[in-house]
């Protein structure tokens, strides 16, 4: 597989963002293994942008291993800089789930504010649980939806 084309500012925007990232996967001294390329893989499937760290004094071996994963990976590689090196690859969108349309809204938990009469004490504040069948009035009480009826000259039509 190709590796990934950038220019020089997507590039620079990558290095940026990779800096306060800390190395997700370790290269030892045995190199570029199955395990390593396997665990590089999921991580970007993960992450995205990512940096790796290689225990190896060569820098001629750490540049053939980052041209070597982004190749392999289909991935960009972003900066090379000491014993660092930074992928990344676009994170592919995952698909949702199609909902049941039968299904009812799940449980919501809301902070209801009780204000004191008097101005200068502090609102008293209670977490209630709204059900899907339930809704919350303005003074902060709790009921049921009504079952709306449905109109005779509808059924009958």
């Amino acid at each position: 597989m190709p590796q990934i084309q950038l220019t020089p500012a997507q590039r620079k925007a990558h290095r940026s963002d990779a800096h306060h990232l800390d190395p997700v996967v370790h290269i030892g001294n045995d190199g570029l293994t199955a395990a390593v390329r396997k665990e590089t893989d999921a991580a970007l499937k993960a992450h995205g942008l990512i940096k790796i760290r290689v225990l190896n004094d060569d820098r001629v071996a750490r540049e053939a291993m980052l041209a070597t994963l982004a190749d392999e990976l289909d991935a960009a590689p972003i900066q090379h800089i000491g014993k660092l090196l930074v992928l990344w690859r676009p994170v592919a969108e995952k698909v949702k789930a199609v909902a049941d349309e039968d299904r009812m809204p799940g449980p919501k938990d809301v902070k209801v504010l009780k204000f004191s009469k008097r101005g200068g004490q502090r609102p008293e504040v209670k977490v209630v649980r709204v059900l899907g069948n339930q809704r919350l009035t303005p003074g902060g009480q709790i009921k049921r939806a009504k079952v709306r009826k449905k109109s005779v000259k509808k059924t009958q039509g």
